[in-house]
């Protein structure tokens, strides 16, 4: 799940998906587009969808780094790779700050718009 309103994120996650399996793959939603009830099960709230992308696979739940590491694992080959080293450690106890500053500038990342800066 990422933020919809944001071009660089909604950027992001067209292309993160169509690395992955078309059939039985993990899916990229705007969390504008769930449904409340959806949104409820989830147990976040809309400042936790504002902040990170979210990846929900089963009882896993991740974040920032975390979810966009999960996202390169599922593409396979050498993105799986990327996603498995942002995982594991050291690099792992790095990566949010990494996640932290893109987001923070996301409006000026390629597919950025105003609206990613709110």
């Amino acid at each position: 799940m990422y933020d919809g309103d944001c071009g660089f994120c909604t950027t992001s996650a067209i292309w993160i998906s169509r690395r992955w399996p078309e059939e039985g793959g993990p899916t990229a939603v705007p969390w504008q587009h769930l449904s409340p009830d959806v949104v409820a099960e989830t147990h976040l709230s809309q400042d936790d969808f504002e902040r990170a992308a979210w990846w929900f696979d089963g009882n896993r739940r991740e974040e920032g780094s975390r979810a966009v590491a999960r996202a390169l694992v599922a593409a396979g080959g050498l993105w799986a790779i990327a996603g498995w080293i942002l995982l594991a450690p050291p690099i792992s106890w790095v990566a949010p700050l990494g996640y932290r500053i893109v987001t923070r500038f996301r409006y000026r990342l390629p597919g950025g718009t105003p609206a990613c800066k709110v």
